[in-house]
């Protein structure tokens, strides 16, 4: 078996946890907890136990309880949905988001595949512009040069910063990330108003006869803004089960994203940085979905798109990954008053940031929309955005990807299709051994009691975690080339 470049490195301390662990009465569970987690990199501890009885005949059927692993706790895994946090975790929840998206484009999970004849159109809407910024624009082959006169490289730090910071509108850039959500959710109101009026109808008369559905996600910009992309579908009045009216066209659907896009604002106002008006930007794209076709807008590219971005935040802006602020000061209610810190924080000196923003390895600009996002934050008339909070967003606040109710399934609906799975395949294993397994018929009961106990793994287990991440690795790269090598050969 290959080995991982990071058992190469393993300390001395981790050696001698592993050498614990292998003097373990059942060391074989040991590394079967640590495999299922497929690689997760801060598992969550828990203690505590579960059990499975009859209610008719009151036997228990089925127990467990941490106190029986030889480690005394339970490894689940972190579910974060970052990339730059947990990888492995992150590729089930972009594997459950192209799923979930799919389905809503060509059926499956309990979604008509009728749908794939409904209008569908792929929407991005962005944000305007809070000042010129250095840019990479390409024509195929060749680059167009920047303002600044430079022709950028494709990684050039420079994409996305301001090219005079200091006429730059930094509030009004994280004012926008802040509202971003609340002006999507504007902007859907706005959808169904704009798409009766385009037809000549009344709200009443159109909810009766048509349904909007749509599922998006978010996107950082170079610059630090996010925008949208959106599948928006069109379906009968009943959801996907029914087709939408034969009036119910694509060009309809355009239409009424055009004047939506126009309509929907949110003034803020300020006594510190005055009447703010928050908008979209002027470009922005309605795409058609084809359900087949080569080379256009087809279900599955879609649904890959949405996919990869489902799993990535900020940190592709060059920001970090974690909040700025001290936890202590947050637990005892420094932050939320408008009086600031009452009293002197030792964690934080004071200041209530975790680190203090001069000591971050970010780029000028970023730094510079943390800094707007925590001083905003403690303007009274903003405390109840949190800015201080999501400072190391850039002031976004909302989620990455939602959904409408009758769009497609849902997140928890898959993951409970995998636990039925996995019980199934238990269940399975206990036939074959001549174990009992329960009725189907049987209705039963479970009662559980769970407590977090700390996350991540002991040090003999991140040596097991890591050769783990290896075959894992290898077993994917191993597929992706069969693949490749089975269309060439087609």
């Amino acid at each position: 078996m290959a080995r991982s470049p990071e058992l190469c490195h393993v300390t001395s301390p981790a050696v001698r946890d592993l050498i614990e662990l292998a003097n373990l009465d059942d060391f074989d569970r040991v590394t079967e907890q640590v495999r299922n987690l497929r690689g997760c990199t801060r598992p969550v501890n828990l203690v505590g136990w579960t059990a499975t009885s009859d209610p008719a005949t009151k036997t228990v059927l089925r127990s467990y309880s941490t106190a029986d692993e030889p480690t005394g706790r339970l490894l689940t895994a972190c579910g974060n949905r970052r990339s730059s946090r947990c990888p492995a975790c992150s590729r089930i929840y972009a594997a459950d988001t192209y799923h979930l998206i799919k389905a809503g484009l060509s059926g499956g999970k309990n979604v008509a595949e009728s749908v794939r004849t409904h209008p569908r159109a792929f929407v991005t809407l962005t944000a305007p512009s809070f000042g010129p910024v250095h840019h990479r624009k390409s024509n195929g082959s060749t680059t167009r040069p920047c303002r600044c006169g430079t022709h950028h490289a494709e990684h050039d730090p420079a994409v996305g910063t301001p090219l005079n910071p200091a006429t730059y509108d930094y509030t009004g850039a994280v004012l926008w990330n802040a509202h971003a959500g609340a002006l999507w959710a504007r902007f859907t109101t706005y959808l169904r108003r704009e798409l009766a009026a385009h037809l000549g109808m009344t709200q009443k008369g159109l909810n009766a006869a048509l349904r909007v559905s749509f599922a998006k996600v978010a996107e950082y910009q170079k610059r630090g803004l996010v925008h949208f992309h959106a599948v928006i579908r069109f379906d009968g009045p009943d959801g996907h089960t029914n087709p939408p009216p034969a009036w119910a066209t694509f060009d309809a659907l355009r239409a009424a994203v055009c004047l939506a896009r126009t309509r929907a604002r949110l003034t803020v106002t300020s006594d510190a940085v005055g009447e703010r008006v928050i908008k979209w930007g002027d470009r922005f794209k309605v795409d058609q979905i084809s359900a087949l076709g080569d080379g256009e807008l087809t279900d599955q590219k879609v649904a890959g798109y949405v996919a990869k971005y489902a799993t990535k935040s900020a940190e592709g802006t060059g920001t970090v990954d974690r909040t700025l602020m001290c936890r202590p000061c947050e637990g005892r209610g420094y932050l939320h008053g408008p009086d600031g810190f009452r009293d002197l924080c030792t964690d934080c000196d004071g200041t209530g940031q975790a680190e203090p923003l001069p000591d971050l390895h970010v780029r000028q600009h970023v730094r510079q929309m943390i800094r707007t996002a925590w001083a905003l934050g403690h303007l009274p008339e903003f405390a109840d955005l949190k800015l201080w909070k999501w400072a190391h967003m850039l002031g976004f606040r909302g989620h990455f990807s939602t959904k409408s109710r009758a769009y497609s399934t849902t997140l928890g609906a898959l993951r409970d299709v995998r636990r039925a799975w996995r019980t199934a395949q238990a269940d399975r294993a206990r036939a074959l051994a001549g174990l009992s397994t329960e009725d189907e018929n049987t209705t039963l009961v479970t009662n559980s009691a769970w407590q977090y106990l700390s996350s991540g793994y002991r040090p003999g287990e991140e040596f097991l975690a890591a050769q783990t991440r290896h075959d894992v690795a290898q077993a994917r790269d191993h597929a992706e080339r069969a693949k490749t090598e089975g269309e060439i050969w087609q």
